[in-house]
């Protein structure tokens, strides 16, 4: 696959995810859910961390949230950069399709979210209680690398007590599938996903020389 056609695929991939993510920011208030179906709801949270809203600061207590989340946003962007050399290197090479539609994935849905970290904390007001708005003359909820991820997809596919006999989690309320995520987590999550799966013709053996 060349770069060309890998570029329009990265594009595709952040336009439906920036335009999904600005539509929920500008029509949802923080917290609002709507059903599609009973396992399947458009939820919107905000996630200024890592998965499933972990941070830098959890694991480094002498580290503020602040400078935490602004480490995070940067080490995304270095990141971001040696995803690209990746994909340049793995289609200049001729490496197999499959390699390339993972990286592709990967770097198209970390740059997705590497927008929300660096831009939308001057792009939008917050969105507690109100609609948030683009670029409003009052200015944005934060500063530059301090914006936090739209979350809005949801599937609670069950909810409900486990059985008592589970160890340690017996009688406990259970609900699957918990984590809130985007296009740009299932961009990325498709991408490793490709990796594991299909390592054997991603990362094929050279022939060895006789």
């Amino acid at each position: 696959m060349s770069l060309k056609k890998s570029s329009i695929i990265i594009i595709i991939i952040l336009l439906i995810d920036q335009i999904s993510k600005i539509y929920v920011k500008t029509h949802f208030v923080l917290g609002e859910d709507v059903p599609v179906f009973n396992w399947f709801k458009i939820y919107f949270i905000e996630n200024d961390g890592m998965a499933w809203g972990t941070k830098i600061s959890d694991f480094l207590s002498i580290m503020s949230d602040r400078t935490a989340k602004k480490v995070l946003t940067l080490f995304r962007v270095v990141a971001i950069f040696g995803i690209g050399y990746w994909l340049y290197s793995a289609t200049k090479n001729k490496n197999p399709k499959i390699l390339i539609m993972a990286i592709v994935f990967i770097f198209a849905g970390a740059l997705g979210n590497i927008i929300d970290s660096v831009f939308y904390g001057i792009w939008f007001n917050d969105s507690h209680g109100q609609l948030a708005t683009f670029l409003p003359e009052t200015g944005g909820y934060d500063t530059l690398f301090h914006g936090k991820v739209v979350d809005m997809l949801y599937f609670p596919l069950y909810k409900g007590y486990l059985p008592e006999w589970l160890p340690f989690f017996g009688g406990k309320f259970f609900t699957f599938f918990e984590p809130v995520f985007n296009i740009a987590d299932m961009a990325i999550s498709t991408g490793f996903i490709m990796l594991i799966v299909f390592n054997k013709r991603a990362f094929p053996k050279k022939e060895e020389s006789r």
